[in-house]
Parts: structure tokens; C-alpha cells; sequence
């Protein structure tokens, strides 16, 4: 009669099987832990920085909804070790600031920092500062805002055809007249932006030289430099374009402390 070993030798695999299953199982379980773990760490360091955002913004008197932070890279908890991150995205919205008395609106405010370093005491306790090697800055400033500071009755500004048009009424040898016509745009020095209305023209203007003098006077009195509201984190402008929605600014800066803004 045969013997049956084949039968006791299936046993030590299965045993080995069912080890190896366990294994792979808590290897997940702990990879997963680890990273709902650096996740919020992450979650409690974007927390810090944007309580420290409102504060300098508050500081500039300026105002704003909560900040949005995001730390990107992964993982989080080894550039807390190494006091180094890859990159911070901080969003603010429905940003209001001041320029010689008038209120200037950009509706969101982009903020992207890169190679920034903070240490864990600074993000745990909020002193110290956090350093960013670059950062780039994108917002938009509403046609609204810019045209009050211009300080013209009725004139309105948009954009058609990726150009600043400008309406406005305007009177010229008595007569009532609807001003239309594009400008450049330009940035200037100060964080201004330089407006050069230019081919100005009103339906109905009378055909006689001192009308267009007082036309073309009238394109210089809003050809003027406009001061932008101080943008946070020392941020400098350096292109500005005419989108539908508003101004677009571009800035930039370097070697800023994001958690200092003014």
C-alpha cells in the first residue's frame, strides 16, 4: 500500500501562502497609514501658513476671503525633516485693497512659491520665517476699480480683440458726445500701469480743429500712470494684459518670507 505523503506536504505551502497574503496586507495597511499620516501633516502645515497669509495681508490693510495653501510634493513628511519644500500654491480671493483713497478689487489672486524652506518649529509654532527661493504671482484687477481710479464720470473700460477700449461721455463745444478708442498698456515703473489712450473718436464730432484739440486733450487727461494696490509677498509687476474678465497682472519676486508679507 502506497504511502501519502504528498497530502502532509501540501501543508507547510498553504501555511507559506497564507504568510506571504499577511505580509503583503500589513505592508498595505501600513503604507497606508503613512500616508493618511503625511497627508494630514500636510493638512496642519497648510493650516499654519495660511492663518500667517491673512495675518500679513491684514497687515497691508487689505482684505480677503481665507487663504487657500496647498504644499505640493510627496512625500510631505521628508521635506518637513529636511526643512525644504518643493513648492506652496496659496490662493486668495476677493482681494480688496486701497490706492489713494480708492478701494481696487482683484477677484482671485494666484500665488505659486518654489523651493521654500521653513523649519518644523517655524510651521508648529508660527515664528521664524518661511523663505521662498521664487515666487510668481497671477491676478486680475476689474475694469470697474481701474476706471474709478482714472476718476472720469462715466467712462468704462473692457476689452475687445485683446485691447483696452475705453467709452465715455464727454463735452465738446456744448455738445454732448460718446468717446470710443484702445489703449496701450504697459507696466511702469512703481508697480504702475501706464495707460496711452490713443485714436480716439466721437460720432457727431464737429469738423473744426479746436474739436479734435479738445478730443485729443481729453485722451492725454486719462493717459496717465496707474497705481496698482501693494500686492503681498514683495511681489513686482511685470506684465499686464487686457482679458475680458479684467487686467491681467502678472508679477514675480525672489528670496521672500511668504509668512512676511509687507
Amino acid at each position: 500500500m502506497a504511502e501519502a505523503y504528498p497530502a502532509y506536504e501540501e501543508r507547510p505551502r498553504r501555511r507559506g501562502r497564507k504568510v506571504l497574503v499577511t505580509l503583503v496586507v500589513l505592508v498595505l495597511l501600513l503604507v497606508g497609514l503613512l500616508v493618511v499620516a503625511d497627508r494630514v501633516a500636510a493638512g496642519v502645515a497648510e493650516r499654519a501658513i495660511a492663518d500667517q497669509v491673512e495675518r500679513e495681508v491684514a497687515k497691508q490693510n487689505a482684505r480677503s476671503a481665507p487663504p487657500k495653501v496647498d504644499v505640493g510634493g510627496f512625500p510631505f513628511l521628508t521635506q518637513v525633516l529636511d526643512g525644504r519644500y518643493e513648492r506652496i500654491s496659496i490662493v486668495l480671493t476677493d482681494v480688496r485693497g486701497s490706492v489713494e483713497g480708492k478701494a481696487v478689487s482683484l477677484p482671485r489672486l494666484d500665488v505659486d512659491a518654489r523651493d521654500v524652506r521653513a523649519s518644523l518649529d517655524t510651521l508648529r509654532s508660527g515664528n521664524g520665517e518661511v523663505v521662498a527661493k521664487k515666487v510668481n504671482g497671477t491676478g486680475t484687477v476689474t475694469y470697474d476699480s481701474l476706471a474709478a481710479l482714472l476718476d472720469r464720470p462715466g467712462l468704462k473700460l473692457g476689452e475687445q480683440n485683446g485691447k483696452l477700449v475705453v467709452t465715455a461721455p464727454v463735452d465738446i463745444l456744448g455738445q454732448k458726445l460718446t468717446v470710443t478708442g484702445t489703449a496701450d498698456v504697459t507696466v511702469a515703473e512703481g508697480n504702475k500701469v501706464a495707460l496711452r489712450f490713443n485714436d480716439l473718436t466721437a460720432e457727431g464730432l464737429p469738423a473744426v480743429p479746436l474739436a479734435r484739440t479738445l478730443l485729443n486733450n481729453y485722451a492725454k487727461s486719462i493717459s496717465i500712470d496707474v497705481p496698482l494696490p501693494k500686492l503681498p509677498f514683495q511681489l513686482n509687476v511685470r506684465k499686464v494684459e487686457p482679458k475680458p474678465e479684467g487686467l491681467a497682472v502678472t508679477a514675480d519676486a525672489t528670496d521672500v518670507p511668504i509668512n512676511s508679507a509687507g
